[in-house]
This record gives structure tokens, sequence and C-alpha cells, in this order.
């Protein structure tokens, strides 16, 4: 028993010693993440980007998706049977815009990175709700009230100050039908990874689960890029007054299989898809959709962060944070204009966080939203 343990320890160690020097590493590693839901998973791969990232790369078979109770005989879609159509004019926004990156790993094919960064914390639920769901809450941009079967936008990519360990500030597109929930966007959130810097992140909630879940902390989404990284960081971000970086959302129902799936950029590069057998009011299709800013925890709104750029909806492009180029999918799989008529844009507090609705164009709706918190 005592020689095993021994052994153990000196093989953590060694892989300890690689992954400091910045090596690549083929083996097993069970003990390596710390995602409870990988505890028991084959490591094929270990990486370490520039940034101090750890990523595992884990075999898509056995991602942490299939540890839901109604997916443990689910075949994987490896892509979209078809995307949404229309019509994306070009450069109809008046001013220069540039695309962020989303954090990326070369995993090996047939597998998917997993960040297992050792400074991650086990968050509990309350902390990473989803935007309509936490006690401690702010919210500012529209929303939307409709049959929905999918939401296109931009999102502007800032890092706004949060001063409380617990707390958050993200930049978000969200759909949702009673309780269940699909949202993805950028986060800044230090109880996540121990740093403030903006995280790609997804989040959804489904009736099954009964709780908010992120990124692979449990099981639902099911990830198909081999090279897309959740909780990983987004660069370059925007800087206040200067260069402005945005990255383009999809989240659509696949017609034939009913999936929801999730892809980004011009490309439309697919990161992956919540299957709709986990959810029972999005089965069909969503009611409700929001995008724009929120700040949220257990300090959220008596000693807030700052929201998107942290500066005011007034202030206007490149020191506002916006969401622009808004479209909904309808049910004959077009992405159109949503109806003003039936947009609701706002902010819960008005002193820390302001909204800006500046019309739309043939790409779609636009909004700046944003606001210092309590920051002066």
């Amino acid at each position: 028993m005592k020689e095993s343990q021994v052994i153990i320890v000196t093989l953590l160690l060694f892989c300890i010693v690689l992954i400091i020097r910045g090596e690549e590493i083929q083996h097993i590693n069970p003990r390596r993440s710390t995602n409870q839901d990988l505890t028991n998973q084959e490591v094929n791969k270990i990486i370490q980007a520039e940034d101090g990232d750890v990523y595992d790369c884990i075999d898509i078979n056995r991602q942490p998706a299939f540890n839901h109770p109604l997916l443990k005989d689910h075949k994987i879609q490896l892509k979209p049977n078809s995307f949404p159509v229309g019509i994306d004019v070009e450069n109809p926004f008046m001013y220069p815009i540039s695309e962020a990156q989303l954090p990326t790993a070369e995993c090996p094919t047939g597998t998917i990175p997993i960040l297992c960064n050792n400074r991650q914390e086990n968050i509990s639920t309350k902390n990473t709700d989803a935007i309509v769901t936490s006690q401690q809450q702010e919210v500012a941009g529209i929303k939307y009230f409709d049959d929905i079967y999918g939401t296109q936008a931009t999102i502007n990519i800032y890092e706004p100050m949060v001063k409380h360990h617990w707390d958050l500030s993200g930049s978000w597109i969200q759909i949702e039908n009673g309780p269940d929930v699909i949202g993805a966007g950028s986060w800044v959130s230090p109880s996540f990874s121990g740093d403030s810097f903006a995280r790609f992140h997804i989040s959804w909630r489904d009736e099954v689960q009964n709780k908010s879940c992120n990124n692979h902390k449990c099981p639902g989404f099911v990830q198909v890029s081999s090279s897309v990284v959740l909780g990983g960081r987004i660069q370059p971000v925007s800087v206040y007054n200067g260069p402005q970086y945005a990255i383009k959302f999809l989240i659509f129902k696949d017609p034939k299989t009913e999936n929801w799936w999730l892809v980004y950029g011009e490309e439309k590069t697919a990161i992956g898809y919540w299957p709709s057998s986990q959810f029972s009011y999005m089965k069909e299709m969503a009611s409700k959709a929001l995008w724009g800013g929120y700040v949220q925890g257990p300090t959220a709104s008596e000693d807030s962060p700052q929201m998107g750029s942290g500066h005011f909806a007034s202030e206007g492009y490149g020191k506002a944070a916006f969401v622009r180029d808004i479209q909904v999918v309808n049910e004959d799989n077009m992405r159109v204009i949503p109806n003003p008529v039936k947009a609701d844009p706002g902010s819960t507090n008005r002193r820390k966080y302001t909204y800006e609705y500046y019309g739309h164009n043939p790409n779609g709706m636009h909004v700046y939203y944003g606001g210092p918190g309590s920051y002066s």
C-alpha cells in the first residue's frame, strides 16, 4: 500500500515539473483536474498556455455532459444540420471594430479541452446562477418577449473592475422559457479563476438538475470543438476611448435534432450544444431573450462591481459597452430583426447602470449599457 502511494506521488510530481516547463504530456492522469466531474476521466494530453491556464484534453465521448441522467445513451451530433438563414450587410456599423479571440488549446482530434487551473475554486451555484435567479444582481440592456428559436448578437468585450471575490460582472446573451435558461458571453469573476480577466463562459439551467450550471462544472453541454476552452481568457479586450473588440455569438435550435447549438464568429464555428432532451420548457422554443450586462453576487447590489466599460451608456461608442447586430431566429429558421414593440430596454438600478437603445439597421438592433456601480 505504501509503495503504491509513493509511486502515485512520484508520478504527480513528475507531471507538475513537466507542466511548469510548458511541455505537453501524453499520459493518463485521472487526478489532474480540479473539476469534480473529471476526477475519474482519462487525460489524453495536458497543455499549459502562455497566460498560465492549464488544460486537460479529454476524450469527447467521456466528457462531463454524459453524466447527466438524461444523456447516458446520447449520440454526439458533431455539427449542426443547418444554420439559420439571414442577410449580413457588409460593414453597416459606422465605427471600427475588431474581433476578440476566444481562448483555444490545440487538443488532438477526438478530444476536447477542459480548463483545470489549480487556482480555480469549486464555486457554489449561488454565485454563478443564470441572470434571472440571483438575489443580489443588477441588469442593464434589452429584454425581449416572443416565440424565439435562437438569437445572434455581437458582444463588446471589456474587463470591468470587480471589488469582491464572490461577485461577477458579465456581458451576456440569453434565451429562456420558464425555468429553462441558456446563456453565453464574458465574465469577470475572481472566484472562478483567481484573477480579474474577461473569460468566456456558458451557463444554463434545466428542470431536471434544478440548478444553474456553468461550463463543464456540471453535465449538460456537449462540446464538439477540440480547441475552444470554456472558462478561458478572452483576448484582446476593449480599452476605454481606445480600440474596441467584440465577439459574435449565435445560439439556435437545430430544426432536425432540436438541439440548441452555440457557434461563434463570422465563420459560425461550432462550439457545442445543449441536447433538448434535458429541457422541459425549451424543448420547442424560448419565450424570452436578454442582451446586455449584469452584475451578480453576495454584494452585487450593495457594493457593486463595474458593468461593461465601467461608464454610463450615454457616453456612446468607444466609451460605453454595447451589444450590437441583435437578431432573433423565428420558426422558419430565419434570422430576423427583433420587433421593437416586443423589446423592453431597461436597467434595474439607473443610479449605477444605464442603457441607451440606439435603434437598428439591416443587421439588427443595438444597445449601449453599463456603469461604474459603486466605484467613484
